[in-house]
């Protein structure tokens, strides 16, 4: 009868113990399958377009979930596209800064109001589209949701629907 007694009390703790490590196990893994912190922040991008110092005819660079993306206010004397955010009295082109040839980072060059591709040579309007080398189609436009003059990248609105869908019928 004592011997009983003992192998319940081994099997009771072996099952405590055992418990106990799953309990561990398990908090581990749902730590391991959670989305980090500065992954979820990276998911959504604010800019205020009156506040972010931008000035005709410069293209400036942001980050969003790790890629450049390409702001421009365009002046008067620059094409108007369908590809524009207008807001006010002001024009905008916003675009992944990703050559769609190969990859590369293009540079903007003032002078010339076009974005430069070093890697090959190709080259983009203020418009974000393709106007000489091998890059196939246009810059891509990252998905934004437009309140006031703040942007929000990551977030797909009526103005980025506006501008799809005119992309998509051209």
């Amino acid at each position: 009868m004592s011997d009983t007694k003992r192998r319940d009390f081994i099997g009771y703790s072996f099952a405590g113990v055992a418990a106990v490590g799953a309990g561990f196990g398990l908090y581990g893994a749902k730590r391991a399958w959670d989305i980090l912190p500065s992954v979820k922040s990276a998911g959504f991008t604010k800019i205020d377009l009156s506040k972010a110092g931008l000035k005709e005819g410069i293209a400036k660079t942001f980050v969003w979930r790790g890629k450049p993306i390409f702001i421009l206010k365009k002046t008067n004397s620059m094409e108007k596209s369908s590809r524009d955010l207008v807001i006010g009295n002001d024009r905008y082109n916003i675009v992944i800064g990703i050559c769609t040839h190969l990859g590369c980072i293009p540079e903007w060059k003032k002078k010339r109001s076009l974005y430069k591709c070093a890697c090959h040579g190709g080259e983009f309007n203020a418009s974000g589209k393709q106007v000489f080398g091998p890059p196939p189609k246009p810059f891509n436009i990252p998905p934004f949701s437009v309140s006031g003059t703040t942007i929000v990248l990551g977030e797909s609105g009526k103005e980025y629907e506006a501008i799809k869908k005119a992309q998509q019928e051209a």
